[in-house]
């Protein structure tokens, strides 16, 4: 079977055949390798689809459970975490995040508040010290190392990115208020409950059935010093510190770890059903899991900027609290109230309470673009017409 000819198997609901379309056209024209996508529509699903190979050399076919390092895209399960925290009144999104862990106030950081660490408004993109990946991977070590840096710029004015270091932020703090690391927190209050196969790291028994992530040769180094050359420190430092890559993702030490900014494991059904508890203003598979209140937060615009991280590439971006509006780019479709969130390389959860859809869509082959690549967007576009 050519990379032409890779099977699209599973279920897909005649209404919405304009989906298995697009993501059929994404092997044949956009250079899938591996990959999934699933929809939810009134906490129902409608789209279920897989296809491709699960390793470069095409040996592995993608199966119905099917794992894959999604990146960023963990962001939001984390985010829910805290909002779970905040609706049942144990966390203050209005208060100093010293309150919950003292040691952040060091450097100026006392006046910090949660919804900063949120909305990638903290000031802390990146730590200011060279920081390994084996580093990252080193829960107390982190956190240690952010409670003591100095922010790139007056936090709550304005958003930069937090690529990686916003999973052990909002981690540490709902570590303080739980007495959970994130990742047994989703386990115990989300995943766990509603039988969804998403978790942080990825436990030695699940190798089998994961993915190998493969991403294009990077730029030369003198392709890199041009871009590097456009963006601030704190960009730098945001993207580079570390370096994360396809190869480093596949390491048991990355895999053992928690790094709930970017090492959630899961199906393309997984991402859609988190993504679904937005969809479904706190509720899914009949599990109330925040307040329509709380839910509603979630989305709550911390106003539009150049993020300063990621500005270059994608103009005026909002995000809420833990998750990015559409908006005008309409980045999760043409509702500008839409949100969800994108990872390294392609990968994507959505939400759209107004029409009661949830979208994940999971995927091997790392594309070049920060945001909105063009394998999520036709799925998206192909998701909205059948509405």
């Amino acid at each position: 079977m050519s990379e032409d000819e890779a099977q699209v198997h599973g279920h897909c609901d005649a209404r919405f055949t304009a989906v298995r379309r697009a993501f059929e056209e994404n092997f044949r024209g956009r250079g899938e390798l591996g990959a999934a996508v699933a929809v939810t529509v009134g906490g129902r699903t409608v789209v279920d689809l897989w296809g491709g190979w699960a390793d470069a050399a095409r040996t592995r076919p993608w199966e119905q459970d099917t794992l894959v390092n999604v990146w960023s895209t963990t962001k939001g399960p984390v985010a829910l975490c805290a909002h779970i925290l905040a609706d049942r009144g144990l966390l203050d999104l209005d208060a100093p995040v010293a309150a919950y862990w003292p040691e952040f106030a060091a450097a100026g950081k006392e006046k910090v508040v949660v919804r900063h660490l949120l909305s990638h408004r903290a000031g802390l993109a990146g730590l200011r010290e060279p920081h390994s990946l084996e580093q990252l991977c080193d829960w107390e070590l982190t956190t240690q190392r952010l409670a003591a840096t100095q922010p790139w710029w007056e936090p709550g004015t304005t958003s930069g990115y937090h690529a990686l270091t916003y999973g052990h932020l909002v981690g540490e703090v709902v570590r303080r208020v739980s007495g959970l690391m994130p990742g047994t927190f989703l386990e115990r209050e989300v995943t766990g409950p509603l039988g969804i196969d998403f978790r942080l790291g990825l436990p030695e028994k699940d190798y089998g059935r994961a993915a190998e992530l493969d991403q294009p040769p990077v730029a030369t180094s003198s392709e890199q010093a041009a871009v590097f050359a456009q963006l601030a420190p704190a960009a730098i430092a945001a993207l580079t510190n570390p370096p994360v890559s396809a190869a480093g993702a596949g390491t048991p030490g990355w895999r053992a770890a928690e790094v709930p900014a970017a090492n959630g494991h899961g199906t393309a059904r997984a991402v859609a059903e988190l993504y679904g508890v937005f969809a479904g203003r706190g509720s899914y598979g009949g599990h109330r899991l925040l307040s329509p209140e709380a839910a509603e937060r979630v989305r709550e615009g911390q106003g539009s900027c150049r993020d300063l991280v990621l500005g270059a590439g994608l103009g005026e971006t909002e995000a809420g609290l833990g998750l990015w509006l559409s908006g005008s780019s309409g980045s999760y479709g043409p509702n500008p109230r839409a949100f969800g969130h994108d990872g390294f390389g392609g990968s994507c959860g959505l939400a759209d309470p107004e029409a009661e859809v949830s979208l994940g869509y999971v995927m091997n082959r790392m594309g070049p673009h920060i945001a909105d690549d063009p394998r999520k967007m036709a799925l998206i576009d192909a998701l909205y017409s059948a509405l």
